[in-house]
């Protein structure tokens, strides 16, 4: 018996909402950022008609919170040129190019600013690969300890994480596979964020769903997720325009 169906998209009072049936009690409906995207999960058996009207009943709700979402600031378009703003761990460092004859390289002289030091003749697409590679080293070093605290206290295991550049979310968890992956974006973010965003996978290991007993198990195990939340939907995200 199958226990998840391939997800499928319903459209509700001009709202576009992805469902997923499983093998789950009752319905789970939530938005998400950075987009607003609307996800439900939906027991096997249940209807469309009756998933339909389960949506109708929070529209209101669900709309005030893609508004929300829509309001978040969002970064200019980065052109890889000097001056620029660039994010670090939550904070803003100012981009100064160093043309060169080695490898590409960042650097953070001080507190403001970002050195990025690439050959001469280097194009904007190469030095944004060159810092996104510097990203993905510096979250890489960041995580394996984050994992050291929280696994223990969670009392789960991961078999496997990973760093991916996502378009809807944060984070990702397969509970079966134990594996866990993060967006790249957060190592754009302060620590707190990245912190809160690995706990919840992490407590997916223990709970699938966001029903009550995950929230129960977030207050449990991080009691000001919901602020770290609320700090993480403020924060500007990126330029690029974002899938549903």
């Amino acid at each position: 018996m199958k226990t998840t169906t391939k997800p499928r998209q319903l459209v509700v009072g001009g709202v576009e909402v992805s469902v997923l049936r499983k093998c789950i009690k009752n319905l789970h409906l939530g938005v998400y950022p950075p987009q607003g995207r609307v996800r439900v999960a939906a027991p096997l058996k249940m209807s469309d008609d009756a998933i339909r009207l389960a949506i109708v009943t929070r529209l209101a709700w669900i709309k005030r919170q893609k508004s929300k979402f829509a309001e978040q600031p969002r970064e200019t378009k980065r052109e890889m040129v000097r001056g620029e703003s660039h994010f670090f761990l939550g904070k803003r460092y100012r981009l100064k190019i160093v043309p060169g004859t080695g490898a590409a390289k960042v650097l953070l002289p001080n507190n403001t600013s970002m050195e990025l030091h690439v050959p001469v003749s280097s194009t904007a697409e190469q030095r944004e690969r060159a810092l996104h590679r510097w990203y993905r080293a510096q979250l890489k070093e960041l995580v394996p300890p984050l994992l050291a605290k929280w696994q223990p206290l969670l009392g789960v295991t991961t078999s496997e994480w990973g760093i991916k550049r996502m378009r809807t979310k944060w984070g990702t968890c397969n509970a079966e596979a134990h594996r866990i992956w993060l967006n790249l974006e957060l190592v754009k973010k302060p620590v707190q964020c990245l912190e809160y965003i690995l706990v919840h996978e992490l407590t997916h290991l223990l709970e699938p769903s966001h029903n009550a007993r995950f929230v129960s198990l977030m207050d449990r195990f991080m009691p000001k997720w919901q602020f770290y939340r609320e700090m993480l939907n403020r924060l500007p995200v990126k330029h690029e325009r974002w899938g549903a």
